[in-house]
Formats: structure tokens, C-alpha cells, sequence
């Protein structure tokens, strides 16, 4: 890695060289919770204010902030001075009119104009079935190579988002997809933990559903005993070939994933930091999309500063700095 991209990454990292970093990316998935909260319509002026209010209240305890470019920018100017930025290439979601859940980039955007725009770093991500076609993985592989190279051209860190799935399954929360998710995550780490794709840092899920571990279960739910959910962090761990990588929460509650950043540590998985976006911020949708800015604001400067300050904690604790593998 060269000199550049280690300067932009030490603006990603707090002062114990960990990525605490916050998401909000998310676009037509956001406006749909905020149009569902308010029991109307939501439009775009409603996300640009909502990703200002979380980047005003909450940069101040985040290594760095995850935002889009599209209703993102505004927000990116109110974060903290000790917050650093990384910008989403990818249009939301995934083209549906052909298998494979292809991605795409957004048309009037490139890592460079990116980079004016004042990211520390490129976030892509990818949806991806280790077991689909081979011409479809084969696709996706260049598609990554392509933003690899175009991120180390303009000196930005690139950050690869990795979303397993199965294209014969439809829901990834199933009990069915659980018993196969250890295999389609730690397969997909490992592809692109490969140096021709240049990734700087793999945002990652965890190899398991926890809700189907054995002490995380209801009796009838358990797939994985403790031992095997352990096991399969630390084949994840293996499969990373040391490139630093940080977890994704997934959408799961704050107290989940929690817990389950201990149950990593555990097992002896590496992890980096995180980047974590609904299990710190989505309570606040509701009273934002029902009472207005103040109540929003309300609920961030309490719950929303519990959340992630006790996420700090655990990582303090819990995740590796990112000085181990990159030296900085």
C-alpha cells in the first residue's frame, strides 16, 4: 500500500488505530422506514435532513462517517473535525430485471470527482453467491478489479461491502439460508481477500446467524453449537489472508451486535472496527418522522450516544487495531 492511501486512512481510525466508523448509505431503503414511521410519503428533502442530523449528533464519537453521494454531502460537511469520510460508489440496491443481482455505479460519479468531494475513501459493495453461474461471479470479479484499479489510480483507500446470498433462497434470515451462510460468507472472504482487487479493507458480515447459535437460540432454532459459531469466525478470521476487514451490523439491534462483536473476540477473529448503521441510528427514525427535527435530535443525544458510545467500549476491547496489517 502506498504512502497516500495510508495517510487517507489514518483519518478513518480513532486514536487507538481502530475504524469506528458510522453508516448511513442507505438511500431508498431509508425512505421507505421514514415514509413507513410517518404513515406518508417521504421525499428526498426528509433524507437529506436525516443524514445531517445523524452526521451533526453522532460524528462526534465515530472514527468516520459512511455517506452516499447522492442526499450524503450535505451531511458530510457537518461532521466532527475527528471524523473521517468514505463515500458509497454504488446506485442503491441491484438490477432486478436479470439474475445475478448485478451492481452498477453511479453515472455521475468516479473515485476521482469522489476524492474532490473530499472522501478519504471509495465504499463498494457487492452482492454475491459464491455457488451462482460462473460467467455471473465471473462478471462481478472484473466489475471489483475495475474499481480496485480506479481507486489506487486516484490514491483512496478502497473499502469492498460484501452481502452474501443464495439465489435459490429468498430470504437470508431463514432458518433454510442460516445453515448455509458459513459457507457462502467465508468463500466469498476469501475470493476477494485476493491481491488482484486491490481491497484495502473488507466490510464483512459475520459467518453465522446469531440467532441460531447455540446461548443466542430458542432450543427448537439452534443450527450451530458454540463451538461450530466459533469456529467458523475463526475460519473467516483465516480467510481475510490478513487484508484488515471490519464488520457490518446488518440491521441486527444494537445489543445483538454487541454481543456478538464479543462472541468474535472469542473466537479469536481479527476484526478491525466497524462500520455500524441501523443498530446505532434507527430508533431515531420514528420520532424524526412523526414529531419533527428536535425529537429526532432528542432521541440521538441520549439513546442514539448510548449506542455508540457503548460500541466504543466494546471495541476498545474487543477488535484489533488496524496498525497490525497495515503499517501505518
Amino acid at each position: 500500500m502506498n504512502e497516500t492511501k495510508k495517510n487517507y486512512l489514518r483519518e478513518l481510525v480513532n486514536e487507538d488505530g481502530i475504524i469506528a466508523a458510522l453508516a448511513i448509505d442507505q438511500r431508498g431503503s431509508l425512505k421507505k422506514m421514514i415514509a413507513t414511521a410517518a404513515n406518508k410519503e417521504s421525499n428526498e428533502t426528509d433524507i437529506v435532513e436525516f443524514k445531517k442530523l445523524i452526521s451533526s449528533e453522532l460524528t462526534t464519537y465515530a472514527s468516520a462517517i459512511l455517506l452516499d453521494p447522492e442526499y450524503g454531502l450535505p451531511a458530510a460537511k457537518l461532521r466532527a473535525s475527528n471524523s473521517g469520510l468514505l463515500t458509497a460508489y454504488e446506485k442503491t440496491g441491484y438490477d432486478t430485471t436479470a439474475p445475478g443481482r448485478m451492481p452498477d455505479l453511479l453515472a455521475d460519479w468516479s473515485a476521482l470527482r469522489l476524492k474532490e468531494a473530499g472522501a478519504d475513501a471509495i465504499k463498494f459493495m457487492l452482492y454475491y453467491d459464491v455457488d451462482e453461474d460462473r460467467e455471473i461471479n465471473h462478471k462481478k470479479q472484473a466489475f471489483v478489479e475495475r474499481i480496485g484499479a480506479e481507486s489506487a489510480n486516484v490514491g483512496l483507500p478502497f473499502f469492498l461491502e460484501l452481502m452474501s446470498y443464495d439465489a435459490n433462497i429468498e430470504d437470508t434470515r431463514s432458518k433454510e439460508y442460516a445453515q448455509v451462510k458459513p459457507h457462502k460468507v467465508i468463500e466469498m472472504v476469501r475470493e476477494f481477500a485476493k491481491e488482484r482487487y486491490q481491497v484495502d479493507v473488507l466490510k464483512i458480515e459475520v459467518p453465522v446467524n446469531m440467532d441460531y447459535v447455540e446461548g443466542y437460540a430458542n432450543s427448537s432454532d439452534i443450527i450451530y453449537s458454540t463451538d461450530e459459531a466459533l469456529s467458523f469466525f475463526k475460519e473467516q478470521d483465516k480467510a481475510t489472508s490478513n487484508v484488515p476487514f471490519i464488520f457490518l451490523s446488518a440491521g441486527v439491534s444494537a445489543e445483538l451486535f454487541q454481543r456478538t462483536l464479543k462472541f468474535a473476540s472469542k473466537a479469536g477473529s481479527t476484526f478491525n472496527g466497524v462500520l455500524c448503521g441501523r443498530a446505532t441510528w434507527r430508533g431515531a427514525i420514528e420520532p424524526f418522522a412523526k414529531e419533527g427535527k428536535k425529537a429526532g435530535e432528542k432521541w440521538l443525544r441520549n439513546e442514539g450516544r448510548h449506542n455508540i458510545e457503548e460500541l466504543n467500549e466494546i471495541l476498545k476491547k474487543n477488535a484489533m487495531p488496524l496498525f497490525n496489517k497495515v503499517k501505518l
